[in-house]
């Protein structure tokens, strides 16, 4: 399935700059091996599916993993701004890739260790999206009981029937989520879709749209996701 993406483009933006503490590796997560190649390069190896004009990695002012391990590809650009926060290297990508986009281009926002992520599900994410004025994200909605603790003690049992789990890409028109990181430039927001919902809070657009995205889109956070991660790599090939 072809995507058209020729009235408008679309850049591609990877997070990368985390030192992932909660991974417990002293190699930074994004470069961890998955099934003979670093987990970064197999999610990059899945948006070059995409028709993005660019992809920008943003990675810290002293990594220097990229290079060793991941090293030069077509169309990617590395931009060694990243912040200590994911809010902060989204923030300065979006300035540093500013006078390259125009208001209505896409900015498609993907976790570096989101690897899995369904060819299918980036399509859906394009073609729902295609028309928006704002932008979205896929997101898939709870099927698990929420509990409200205190302390170690379930207090309560939350409705879930509203309540979606947020993943990546999140894709918002330059504009938007250019405005939306500049108007609180200092809030550490835990994606870009937060960063919109409260520029819509404040009436300037419309609230970011879900689309429905995959259960095989995991993100890597501890060592042992590597092994999920890897059985649904092989189960995609």
């Amino acid at each position: 399935m072809s995507i058209d993406s020729s009235r408008v483009r679309i850049y591609a933006v990877v997070p990368a700059a985390g030192a992932g503490a909660r991974f417990g590796s002293r190699t930074a997560k994004q470069y961890a091996d998955l099934d003979g190649a670093p987990v970064l390069a197999r999610t990059l190896d899945r948006l070059a599916t995409l028709a993005c004009e660019r992809t920008f990695v943003v990675v810290c002012a002293k990594d220097d993993d990229y290079e060793r391990r991941i090293g030069e590809r077509d169309g990617v650009e590395v931009l060694r701004c990243g912040g200590a926060t994911r809010a902060e290297s989204v923030r300065n990508a979006l300035a540093a890739i500013g006078p390259k986009c125009a208001p209505r281009d896409w900015v498609l926002v993907h976790d570096a260790v989101r690897p899995c992520v369904p060819r299918e599900a980036l399509v859906r994410l394009i073609q729902e999206l295609r028309d928006d004025a704002v932008g979205g994200l896929l997101a898939i909605p709870v099927a698990d009981t929420l509990k409200r603790a205190d302390g170690e003690r379930a207090v309560n049992t939350e409705d879930r029937e509203s309540l979606w789990h947020a993943q990546t890409p999140q894709m918002f028109r330059c504009s938007i989520l250019t405005a939306a990181f500049s108007r609180d430039p200092h809030t550490a927001f835990t994606d870009e879709a937060q960063a919109v919902e409260l520029l819509a809070a404040w009436g300037a657009c419309a609230p970011p749209r879900l689309v429905r995205g995959s259960t095989a889109n995991v993100k890597i956070t501890y060592a042992e996701d590597l092994a999920v991660a890897a059985a649904i790599l092989e189960d995609q090939s």
